[in-house]
């Protein structure tokens, strides 16, 4: 099981409409921790726990800038995901974006940045069954919970 799933479990059996903990939140498990800065980046909008990323097309534009579209890409479409490295997560996203995530979660830079590299391709397949990214974003984060938690 992943720490993906293990995160998800304990959020589908926790009390109906609890949501996981903010970004930088001294309780909860620092996997929860980790998803909630995770739906934050992908939730339309910027949200302060989303480490300034609006959204999934916001993410999707940054990796193609960054010359690594095909990475995002196959966690989108149908397939095997793409593996990313810590280091290529930073030059996509910026120092600036993994030190923040890397101060919410009480991390270092390194550390911050290998968690997300496991964890933001599964979440991003998981939230693009259909292989492709929707035109009007993932919807808020309560929408994005919600489709991850359905069906558990």
């Amino acid at each position: 099981m992943s720490l993906l799933d293990s995160v998800i479990g304990a959020l589908a059996n926790s009390q109906p409409g609890v949501q996981p903990p903010a970004a930088g939140a001294t309780q909860g498990t620092a996997g929860s921790v980790l998803l909630g800065t995770v739906i934050s980046m992908l939730a339309n909008g910027q949200h302060p726990q989303g480490a300034g990323v609006g959204g999934l097309g916001d993410l999707i534009g940054r990796f193609t800038q960054g010359g690594m579209g095909d990475v995002i890409g196959s966690w989108i479409g149908h397939g095997e995901n793409a593996p990313i490295s810590g280091d290529q997560l930073s030059g996509v996203l910026g120092s600036g974006v993994i030190g923040q995530i890397a101060s919410q979660l009480g991390l270092t830079h390194g550390e911050a940045a290998g968690q997300l590299s496991q964890m933001l391709p599964e979440v991003i397949n998981r939230l693009t069954p259909h292989g492709e990214a929707p035109s009007g974003g993932l919807g808020a984060v309560e929408d994005i919970l919600a489709k991850l938690t359905a069906g558990r």
